[in-house]
């Protein structure tokens, strides 16, 4: 029997990755004809078939299922082999991961320059989207890794704790300075929170976002109302309507300096919101690893962006 390449383990292991052949031969930048050429030769080369392809969708075979383990470490020590054997110690190739609006906004650009410096020949492909979105495609092998609020319920994936984002009731100075109620003492006393929930509208994202769990147990343990809302998907945006006064929130923690907001509602904080890094079950290449612990350097919700006030 030839032994199989190393480039035909790796379309294999890809095709067993991804949700359809196509997806698989964009990651390898390989267009379809050559990926089921390379598929072919290595079932020539073994003797059997590693896909059943009669169905809708190519699917592993007993075969293939129990070949998938050892053509990844076949793949794991090729990749250790050339950092070994490399002027420098370092990734290459491309790495595709997925992120929410809130991490593009804070600690991305300190992950991709990190990654940049500590491995320049490694091409990087950040995609920004809603955590459900980047399930999805982690799942089906469109991105190699991603972090998302919360843990995943997809048992084909795992999650690991990477971090936390803390948040703070804030409001513009403007709703803040509006008639307080007086003290007993006679002096007047800075709205609270529900208080401004009862005469302004609550701006946040959509129902959907990972923050909406904290939101609701914190209206839950405060017996809170929230008559008003103004839901948009952008926290740059909510941000900003906060900021020109158009209604109350919550940011991460830090932000409220910067876009020169008042804290509110010390004394009735939110819950941390938990960050997992997760990837695909099964997948133990180096490159997991190593971006793994960029992120967990890296990740901080506290830095604001620079956002226009109105």
């Amino acid at each position: 029997m030839a032994l199989p390449s190393v480039k035909q383990l790796e379309a294999f292991w890809w095709a067993a990755q991804c949700a359809n052949f196509a997806t698989a031969a964009e990651r390898i930048h390989l267009s379809i004809s050559a990926l089921s050429k390379r598929l072919s030769e290595l079932e020539s080369a073994i003797g059997q078939p590693l896909f059943d392809r009669s169905g809708q969708k190519a699917v592993l075979t007993d075969t293939g299922r129990r070949l998938l383990p050892v053509a990844l470490q076949v793949l794991d020590a090729a990749a250790a082999f050339e950092r070994q054997t490399a002027d420098a110690v370092a990734l290459r190739g491309h790495c595709r991961f997925g992120v929410g609006d809130l991490s593009a906004l804070t600690w991305l650009p300190a992950l991709v320059a990190l990654a940049r410096g500590t491995h320049p020949g490694l091409v990087l492909e950040p995609y920004v989207n809603v955590g459900g979105v980047l399930e999805r495609r982690l799942a089906d092998g469109e991105l190699d890794f991603a972090v998302i609020a919360g843990l995943s319920p997809r048992s084909e994936l795992v999650s690991q704790a990477i971090g936390q984002a803390r948040f703070e009731w804030v409001a513009a100075p403007a709703l803040m300075a509006a008639p307080r109620k007086r003290s007993v003492s006679g002096g007047t006393t800075k709205p609270g929170v529900q208080e401004l929930l009862r005469r302004h509208p609550l701006v946040t994202l959509p129902g959907d976002a990972g923050t909406t769990r904290l939101l609701d147990d914190w209206v839950l343990a405060h017996k809170a109302s929230v008559e008003q809302r103004i839901v948009c998907n952008s926290w740059a945006a909510v941000a900003g309507m906060i900021g020109a006064g158009v209604g109350v929130g919550f940011l991460p923690a830090g932000w409220a300096e910067r876009l020169k907001l008042h804290r509110i509602g010390a004394r009735s904080p939110l819950r941390p919101l938990q960050y997992a890094f997760q990837w695909r079950r099964g997948d133990s290449r180096g490159l997991l690893g190593s971006m793994r612990a960029m992120v967990a350097t890296t990740i901080d919700f506290t830095h604001a962006p620079c956002i226009g006030r109105a």
